[in-house]
């Protein structure tokens, strides 16, 4: 089956119930052809990947239930280190470790990354390995000098399979940054205009 997130994630079950929807034939079209594709990360799935300041993050613990969890940083602290490989950097927060600890069980992972002013979402699965500070040649990649998060590990991150998601109901959100970038235009063209209206005042 050659596209690789549907071979992955189209379970029979999941079949079963494309098929009762009526969506199954539209998807039997999508699994068709001859070669692998959606599990190498081409330039435009990686330019998409380092616009992102956050992303959510599934693992499943022992007991086989998953666990959401959202992981932030700068603009672009995930990164690309080949086609078939993400490194991210893993900041110390709460102190609970269920990511960290589900991973030493089970290292599948589904990431998504989204895009919210764009309505945009990618979907990933891939399998990730633990990299410890002794590991500096890694770490040294995911350092972000201007941000003050420390890093206790790297999660390494190997491609297994990806997905662009329907727009459908993603709810436009805009961060501080995009808000200000907007009022920064609207403040200069208010000071455009009041300047040019005071040259229009009789002096």
């Amino acid at each position: 089956m050659p596209h690789k997130f549907a071979e992955i994630m189209f379970t029979d079950a999941v079949k079963s119930i494309q098929t009762d929807y009526g969506s199954r034939k539209m998807y039997t079209r999508m699994e068709a052809g001859t070669a692998d594709y959606n599990n190498l990360i081409s330039p435009h799935e990686a330019a998409f990947i380092s616009a992102r300041d956050s992303l959510y993050m599934a693992t499943i613990n022992e007991a086989g239930w998953p666990y959401v969890q959202h992981r932030g940083g700068p603009l672009g602290f995930v990164k690309i280190l080949d086609e078939k490989t993400l490194a991210m950097p893993d900041f110390r927060g709460n102190r609970q470790y269920v990511s960290v600890g589900n991973l030493t069980k089970d290292d599948r992972v589904s990431l998504f990354f989204m895009d919210y002013p764009n309505k945009t979402r990618l979907k990933l699965l891939g399998r990730v390995e633990l990299v410890g500070l002794d590991q500096p040649k890694i770490i040294g990649k995911l350092q972000m000098p201007d941000y003050r998060g420390h890093i206790e590990r790297g999660l390494v991150i190997k491609v297994e399979a990806f997905d662009w998601n329907c727009p459908q109901h993603i709810t436009e959100r805009y961060t501080i940054p995009d808000i200000e970038k907007s009022v920064s235009t609207l403040q200069d063209r208010i000071l455009e205009l009041e300047t040019e209206l005071s040259r229009l005042k009789p002096q």
